[in-house]
């Protein structure tokens, strides 16, 4: 299976289950929110201590996902109402299939808890990653981390045609390079960690960043879902400021630590190393022209065209603007 096909059938399974996504109605008691086991947050705080259910006056219920593919997919189906930190790639591949998704809030930037992992026995480096071709590769596609591999091989000059890619979840990649089953790995957080005891990373977060490879995740759900609870969704995102806010200022920290790390299944000093390269931005800062205002649509466009530049998806939407809901995070931003 090549990498369009892969890509492309989880677009494809997504947009066909939306015909079978239910619609939360009034009065349901409940809802199901996706999130990412060894990704610690300060949402998790809040979550622990059942502030989102007392402040929607319902049960949340949260489901761990290894991708923010699969997050789409329980999305369109209706078996999840809302993904905290889903990855902007895997965003920009459902909605240019057709999944009427909305980006609701900027969850994290993190450009240093993305990347690719080369084995150590290779010995390549960024001055000769021209030896990559020909290489087995663990991606998953689709995904924050697809994308940054994409601009990492335009930026070195290898064709991505040339290297043998195998779509992979990063528990799995992490596995496959320890073993020694691939050559190079990409991936996020805790299998980001244990990939890099088996090898090196090609650029760091700041050399990324230098090349205008951004990565930051977002809060996101069906536009269906928020259109009939916008109060609610409101209410979601005043949560999760509000942990946020209290990790910025410090105020929080020493409390929120342990249980946060507990949480994401994590012992507290990697907890606390992987969120030292997180950065949270406030409500203020999101609805700014650096996040919402201006820079995300645009960077989600640029997304989208290096995926189409790529083979990895047919075509992209002219615009991203519609796919992005500040209405929410704004009522957020008054309570």
């Amino acid at each position: 299976m090549n990498l369009k096909t892969a890509l492309m059938g989880a677009a494809a399974g997504a947009t066909l289950m939306m015909g079978a996504t239910s619609t939360f109605a009034a009065g349901h008691e409940e809802i199901t929110v996706g999130y990412f086991l060894e990704w610690p947050m300060p949402f998790q705080y809040a979550k622990v201590n059942g502030t989102y259910d007392e402040a929607l006056g319902m049960t949340v219920n949260w489901v761990s996902f290894d991708s923010g593919t699969a997050m789409s997919a329980a999305m369109a189906s209706g078996d999840v109402q809302l993904s905290v930190s889903q990855g902007v790639p895997p965003f920009v591949v459902a909605a240019s299939a057709g999944q009427d998704l909305q980006i609701l809030d900027v969850a994290v930037s993190y450009a240093e808890n993305d990347n690719c992992v080369v084995a150590s026995g290779l010995e390549i480096d960024k001055d000769s990653a021209d030896e990559l071709a020909g290489k087995k590769v663990a991606v998953p596609l689709g995904t924050a981390a697809h994308y940054g591999f994409l601009l990492q091989m335009e930026h070195f000059g290898v064709d991505v045609a040339s290297v043998d890619i195998v779509d992979m979840a990063p528990p799995d990649g992490a596995a496959a390079l320890a073993q020694g089953a691939v050559d190079m790995a990409c991936g996020w957080g805790g299998s980001l960690r244990r990939m890099t005891e088996y090898g090196n990373v090609l650029l760091t977060g700041a050399e990324k960043e230098a090349l205008g490879i951004l990565v930051f995740d977002v809060t996101s759900a069906p536009a269906s879902f928020v259109a009939e609870n916008p109060e609610l969704v409101a209410k979601f995102l005043a949560v999760t400021a509000e942990a946020n806010a209290a990790w910025n200022d410090g105020s929080g920290v020493e409390e929120m630590l342990p249980v946060i790390a507990s949480d994401a299944g994590m012992d507290v000093d990697a907890t606390a190393e992987t969120m030292a390269t997180f950065v949270f931005p406030s409500v203020e800062e999101q609805l700014s022209d650096a996040w919402f205002g201006a820079a995300a649509p645009a960077y989600m466009k640029g997304v989208a065209d290096v995926f189409v530049a790529s083979g990895s998806i047919d075509s992209a939407l002219d615009s991203y603007a519609g796919n992005v809901n500040i209405g929410p995070l704004s009522a957020a931003n008054d309570m």
